[in-house]
């Protein structure tokens, strides 16, 4: 069955830098858009940034010039490197395989993000 996997968060300072991993498995990566997503406490679950199975990003407007998403399809992993992270930016930070032509999507198990000094 697919599998999401994260790794990565914690705790960082405002203006350093984060990175989270997410590894695939059970699927053919490589063919998949992939996401990352965010759910602070109290909120919704919103998008932080996608990427084609191309490596053509997008990014909500908030993150723009912070955030970077990227994937490896050698290694069935997608990234968010994370820079200059501010306050709001603290949450549980989700990845998810967007499913083709009716599929399921599937969300990784989440990791929290807390940026604070």
């Amino acid at each position: 069955q697919v599998q999401l996997v994260q790794s990565g968060g914690g705790l960082v300072q405002p203006g350093g830098s984060l990175r989270l991993s997410c590894v695939v498995s059970g699927s053919i990566f490589s063919i998949y858009h992939m996401g990352w997503y965010r759910q602070a406490p109290g909120k919704q679950r919103e998008l932080v940034a996608t990427i084609s199975g191309a490596g053509k990003p997008t990014y909500t407007d908030s993150v723009k010039g912070r955030f970077t998403i990227s994937r490896d399809n050698a290694k069935d992993t997608v990234y968010l490197q994370m820079n200059s992270p501010k306050p709001e930016d603290t949450a549980v930070y989700y990845c998810k395989r967007h499913g083709r032509l009716g599929e399921s999507d599937y969300w990784g198990q989440g990791t929290q993000v807390t940026v604070s000094s």
